[in-house]
């Protein structure tokens, strides 16, 4: 199906009302930071021990000498195969920002209920360099509100996304991506945490195509993605020479 045709003329007019909405759509998204940044924090007094490379380590080990500390909650349970797909579309994003991130205070890690030797070969398959440990034995995933036992999908309600939800709507893991603060003493914060679609913005795939003539091009959210290895090569266009 093709847009409608017009005139550069009435293209122009068009173009201004949409512009005209995407500076709004900006505006609100610049108000919305504010807000999240004006977010009250609460105090992480609970002790988490998570599996890593190099041995045991705390919450506050995880931030390796920065004060944030951004927790991406991938979805790759223990007994999984292979990681989540929309999870492994998020984190090809990811390396090319570490280095800005780190050099503004910021470390980014991947925490999954996989044993490590499951996350290490997951990992490899997939080329990426950003840490990613194992919360495996931990309660952190299940506090985080990322992770249901049998017994929490046996019940009327999960708790997701701030909102009880249905258990038939839920899995054993789900996606979410959670902020932490270190103060000077060594304390820890829970500053911020978005399930679902909220880390949407992180995925820039999305963000070009939402620019392209077809846009997203889906049937149901990301129904097309794959990982990145599991694609077949795009049949080529005709070409107008042949």
């Amino acid at each position: 199906m093709q847009n409608e045709v017009v005139s550069r003329e009435e293209w122009l007019e068009a173009r201004r009302a949409l512009l005209a909405k995407e500076k709004e759509a900006t505006r609100l998204r610049d108000g919305v930071n504010a807000a999240r940044l004006a977010l009250p924090w609460v105090k992480v007094d609970k002790d988490y021990v998570f599996e890593t490379p190099e041995g045991r380590k705390s919450l506050a080990d995880l931030f390796d000498g920065r004060s944030q500390l951004l927790i991406y909650h991938f979805m790759l349970g223990p007994d999984w195969d292979a990681g989540c797909t929309g999870c492994s579309f998020l984190s090809d994003h990811v390396d090319g920002a570490l280095p800005h991130l780190n050099h503004h205070d910021v470390t980014w890690v991947a925490v999954s209920r996989a044993p490590l030797d499951k996350i290490a070969a997951y990992k490899q398959r997939m080329g990426w360099q950003f840490p990613w440990v194992s919360s495996f034995g931990s309660d952190f995933n299940f506090d985080y509100h990322v992770s249901f036992s049998p017994e929490d999908l046996a019940k009327d309600k999960v708790f997701y996304n701030f909102t009880p939800m249905q258990p038939a709507d839920a899995n054993d893991e789900l996606p979410g991506l959670s902020a932490f603060y270190r103060n000077d003493k060594g304390e820890v914060f829970h500053t911020y945490s978005s399930y679902a679609r909220g880390p949407e913005e992180l995925i820039g795939t999305l963000m070009i195509l939402d620019r392209a003539p077809k846009g997203r091009n889906e049937d149901s959210t990301m129904n097309f993605v794959r990982r990145h290895d599991e694609y077949e090569e795009a049949a080529k266009a005709p070409s107008c020479c042949h």
